[in-house]
């Protein structure tokens, strides 16, 4: 086969963009050293054939468009600007359609994994509007694009390329025909390929994993990845902290981000004597959320228990766990916003 090869030396200069160092539409070079390893391993590991890696391979092309909205430096929104994308009036409509809907089944994923059905139906929101949305990129093109042409990185992809092929192996899924994000990500779910074959479970009794066609699978693949970091049923979600800090530990959890934590007896001790205690008396994060400009008060402080932490798992942001929670709240029919 002719190939235009790839000038992956150039894409790793410091600053530049990936974007930038490719044609849209250009040919993936399979003769590369990394490309005839990653053959290698799929025939070793995976029993793949060269037939079928002719199939799936060939004729495979750059997305510009891909590494465009990579590149993209997407500056964090606040959460006043944040959670409102999701918490709408049609959104949250449709979350209590589903929630009466979904009613006897959402009973039997509560009773044998044990998620909390409001955080189910609102990440699903979330994530495809309740299956509505589920990304038009080619995610066989899209991975191989991001594998070869977005080297900051490329390893972390190539992992995702091989999950993603052995698990349309598994499922007899032609991998050419998957559509999902631009990062690689497909299904109601919004599953990652490593997500899926770790995380994905069968709930309609036919033994296969669908997170695009099966709402059961899907809403059960949800509370599964959950239940694997630890959530604890109609356990708290979070606790308001108020408007200030009051203590040097809760400052300093708080500035270490998503991973910073803090024993839930000191803030009770030294912020909000109130709060009900967490799960195992796991530690718990300090989230700041930011209000509306021109207040009083800049942000909101909020205590993130075990649960919270959890969504986290699903999407590292602080701001996307407190927007589902109170998508569900909302859901739920707890009034939100402030």
């Amino acid at each position: 086969m002719v190939c235009l090869p790839f000038n992956n030396s150039i894409a790793q200069a410091k600053g530049s963009r990936a974007a930038d160092q490719v044609k849209d539409g250009q040919p993936i070079n399979l003769q590369q050293k990394k490309y005839q390893q990653l053959f290698a391993e799929l025939k070793s590991k995976h029993q793949f054939t060269n037939q079928e890696l002719q199939s799936i391979f060939y004729g495979q092309k750059i997305s510009r468009r891909v590494l465009v909205l990579m590149d993209k430096q997407w500056e964090a929104k606040p959460y006043y600007k944040y959670a409102p994308l999701f918490l709408t009036k049609k959104n949250i409509a449709i979350g209590k359609k589903k929630l009466v809907e979904y009613r006897e089944l959402l009973d039997k994923i509560e009773k044998k994994i044990g998620v909390d059905r409001e955080v189910i139906i609102a990440i699903w929101g979330i994530e495809t509007r309740y299956g509505t949305h589920q990304g038009k990129f080619n995610v066989l093109r899209t991975l191989n694009t991001l594998f070869d042409a977005y080297p900051r990185r490329s390893k972390f992809f190539r992992k995702q390329l091989i999950h993603f092929l052995v698990l349309c192996k598994e499922n007899n899924v032609d991998p050419r025909t998957i559509q999902g994000s631009y990062a690689g990500a497909f299904g109601q779910t919004q599953f990652i390929p490593s997500s899926f074959r770790a995380y994905a479970v069968s709930f309609d009794g036919d033994e296969k994993r669908d997170v695009w066609h099966s709402i059961p699978d899907v809403l059960a693949s949800i509370a599964n990845y959950l239940k694997h970091f630890h959530w604890t049923l109609q356990a708290p979600l979070y606790a308001e902290l108020g408007s200030t800090l009051k203590d040097r530990q809760l400052i300093a959890a708080k500035l270490k981000g998503r991973k910073g934590r803090v024993a839930w007896t000191i803030v009770r001790d030294r912020q909000n004597p109130a709060i009900p205690p967490s799960p195992q008396n796991r530690p718990l994060s300090i989230v700041g959320l930011e209000l509306q400009p021109g207040g009083q008060y800049p942000l909101r402080y909020i205590a993130g228990y075990p649960n919270f932490q959890a969504i986290t798992e699903w999407n590292h942001s602080n701001r996307y766990a407190m927007a589902v929670i109170e998508l569900a709240e909302a859901i739920k029919g707890k009034k939100v916003g402030r």
